[in-house]
């Protein structure tokens, strides 16, 4: 709470171990061809598989995968234990995509943050496989759990990593993860040991669910959207916000006029996939989920499919690249990582 309280004021006491090493979220971002050498690690943590928060703690177990971007040393060969500040990532439902996930990860690197990227997709291959089917099967609490793993076991196996001051970053599907890990219905059925991120980042997450429990783990949190994205009700996402502010959380939105989804997607403006804008979800405190439309359970595949074929139009959204915007977002990303990253344990 003390962190959200500084991130509202625009306060933050600077980290020794983030400064003395010179280190900061410049702008402009290095190039994607300035980090293109940046290589990564293959990672893997325990993980499982609750279809909704609800089914934490009896959920067949699962293995999170992932890609692990460590920042160079200057010359020292080991970092000091808790030195260095992380990002995890959530992809879209797209997948990991390198003009996106892959090269903030490597940005970030090259900026002094180690950055894990999670394919929630790939670890559940043997679920579901096609575009439909994944969405089906592969739920947001299920990229959680996965986000959660990292959180876990990113600092034990890296010492370097600071627990205290991880960030988690969602896009498009993994953007509506990101802003659902902050409330504690799902953060204390997920991470019941007590970790928690130090904020949380929503890239176009539509605003699709509401959640009964008021409380949120008091983590500050980052919405960004395009006004040229048809995914995004800026009433619902203005409602959403409201619901963090008042729940603990200091929550910043930022409209970026006329931008389409996925900005940051390195490919050029073309129509896709189907509006969501209908539907409409309620996260009860007991971790359960209804469709708030029909009142359906969200029990498993067959319900949210049901739920889901009577909430989705027929109809595509824009999505496109627009450089201009992406510099403009990575500002505001640097920004409010950069206070955390500085702010530390506060």
């Amino acid at each position: 709470m003390a962190l959200s309280i500084a991130f509202a004021a625009g306060l933050a006491a600077a980290s020794p171990a983030w400064a003395q090493e010179g280190w900061h979220l410049r702008d402009p971002w290095p190039t994607s061809a300035e980090v293109a050498d940046i290589g990564g690690v293959d990672v893997t943590f325990p993980s499982s598989n609750p279809f909704v928060p609800a089914d934490a703690g009896r959920a067949e177990p699962a293995t999170a995968l992932g890609r692990l971007y460590l920042p160079r040393r200057n010359g020292a060969r080991t970092a000091p234990p808790r030195s260095v500040p992380a990002v995890v990532m959530l992809h879209g439902a797209g997948g990991v995509l390198p003009a996106r996930e892959l090269t903030y990860a490597r940005q970030l690197a090259a900026m002094g943050a180690a950055a894990v990227v999670l394919d929630v997709f790939a670890a559940r291959r043997d679920r579901a496989r096609g575009f439909t089917e994944r969405l089906i099967e592969i739920t947001e609490t299920m990229a959680l759990a996965d986000a959660y793993a990292a959180l876990r076991h990113l600092p034990r196996r890296h010492p370097e990593i600071d627990p205290d001051r991880i960030v988690l970053v969602g896009f498009s599907y993994g953007a509506m993860a990101a802003m659902y890990g902050v409330w504690t219905t799902v953060a204390e059925r997920l991470a019941p040991g007590g970790e928690r991120f130090a904020g949380h980042v929503a890239f176009y997450g539509p605003c699709l669910a509401r959640f009964e429990e008021a409380r949120t783990t008091g983590a500050p949190v980052l919405m960004l959207y395009g006004t040229g994205d048809e995914l995004i009700d800026p009433d619902r996402c203005a409602e959403f916000a409201g619901d963090l502010r008042r729940g603990g959380s200091a929550t910043t939105v930022i409209a970026y006029p006329g931008a389409l989804h996925q900005w940051d997607g390195g490919t050029p403006p073309r129509a896709i996939g189907r509006l969501l804008g209908a539907c409409r979800l309620s996260v009860g405190a007991d971790g359960r989920v209804r469709d708030l439309r029909t009142g359906l359970p969200m029990t498993g595949p067959f319900l949210r499919r049901l739920i889901l074929a009577a909430c989705v139009e027929d109809r595509p959204y824009m999505m496109g690249a627009d450089e201009a915007v992406r510099a403009r977002s990575n500002r505001d990303l640097g920004r409010f990582l950069d206070m955390i990253f500085r702010a530390g344990k506060g």
